[in-house]
């Protein structure tokens, strides 16, 4: 099969003919039908997650259709149409028996723990635990975005902060994983303001649902949140409920919990190269809580699902780049500069 492999971290991915993979015992092999490019790729094609091992094949976003299934896979068939959290679990353990795969101990993630989506075919492991069946109707764009962005912003504010409409969110960061929290805070029926310092990304995030924006480019971190709070003084004066970073700098995670009213809840999504001090002073005096969100178990993807059938929930609209597998390389590379908002996906068909 074709797939996009790289043999030294941060040299250019090569598009290459492998050999085909085989389907575990619990397992399957899925035909990718499209794949997202995530920055998350782009972290462990740089060398920043340990977890990879050389050579790799990059893709942890997908849709696609069983093409073989192990003996012990009972609750799915070949050919049907499936997608897969990033994150999947053992099915065994007791985090996995509570509906937690996101954080099992034996966990696998295709594009980290073994051969990614950038390619004909990947194994998903333990499938009946991971696997998620979607409607043949929908379009790929609506659902390669499901497995990681959109996963790890629904975990974060409907189950970790436990977001409710009417409730206020401050968004920090209008990337991908930004704008995937936005169009879900708006789903839920929250009141969204977007904070980023780029006037394109703040125009998509207003695009997209953003009721407010504020451009903090030169801001301190007390200043943004005192234009953070500003925004919502007529309803919440003493501080908006939720707060999401979708960055991951220590100066926007400051901005957040500084933006924050008694009892709030701050979820936590991008990622960090290293711990960053945080005013637990504040978090203590407030009671604030401090929420993880690491991608989305199986066993919450139907009301998620759902959100999209009903189009409350449009994926595809962030989708502002199709192409094909010979491409991919490029696009590796160009992660690492660009400062869009939009997703790319790779249509395997291309």
């Amino acid at each position: 099969m074709r797939a996009i492999i790289y043999d030294e971290f941060s040299a250019l991915p090569q598009l290459r003919d492998i050999t085909d993979p085989t389907a575990p015992e619990s397992g399957v092999v899925i035909d990718v039908e499209a794949t997202g490019v995530c920055r998350s790729d782009h972290h462990a094609w740089a060398g920043h997650d340990p977890t990879i091992t050389l050579p790799h094949v990059p893709g942890h976003e997908l849709v696609g259709r069983i093409a073989s299934a192990g003996a012990g896979v009972t609750k799915f068939r070949v050919g049907q149409r499936v997608t897969v959290p990033f994150v999947c679990g053992c099915g065994q353990c007791r985090w996995c028996l509570s509906g937690n795969a996101q954080v099992c101990p034996e966990q696998t993630q295709p594009g980290f723990t073994h051969f990614g989506s950038w390619a004909d075919q990947v194994v998903i492991h333990h499938a009946d635990a991971n696997l998620v069946a979607v409607p043949d109707d929908l379009p790929a764009s609506a659902m390669v975005g499901l497995g990681c962005r959109f996963a790890t912003a629904f975990h974060g504010l409907r189950v970790r902060a436990e977001l409710r409409a009417g409730e206020t969110v401050a968004v920090f960061g209008c990337g991908g994983v930004g704008l995937s929290a936005i169009m879900i805070a708006r789903a839920i029926g929250a009141e969204v303001v977007a904070i980023d310092v780029n006037d394109a990304a703040l125009a998509k995030a207003r695009e997209h649902g953003a009721a407010r924006t504020v451009n903090v480019s030169g801001l301190s971190p007390e200043a943004t949140a005192a234009e953070v709070v500003a925004q919502f003084s007529d309803q919440s004066p003493d501080g908006v409920a939720v707060t999401v970073d979708a960055l991951g700098r220590e100066e926007t995670i400051a901005a957040a919990v500084a933006s924050l009213a008694p009892l709030g809840r701050h979820v936590q999504i991008g990622l960090l190269a290293a711990p960053p001090v945080v005013d637990m002073g504040r978090v203590i005096g407030l009671e604030l809580s401090m929420l993880g969100s690491h991608g989305m178990a199986a066993a919450e993807y139907p009301e998620m699902v759902e959100l999209v059938v009903q189009g409350k929930l449009r994926p595809q609209d962030l989708v502002t780049n199709v192409i094909g597998l010979e491409d991919a390389p490029a696009a590796m590379e160009a992660l690492g500069s660009n400062t869009g908002s939009g997703m790319t996906i790779i249509d395997m068909s291309r």
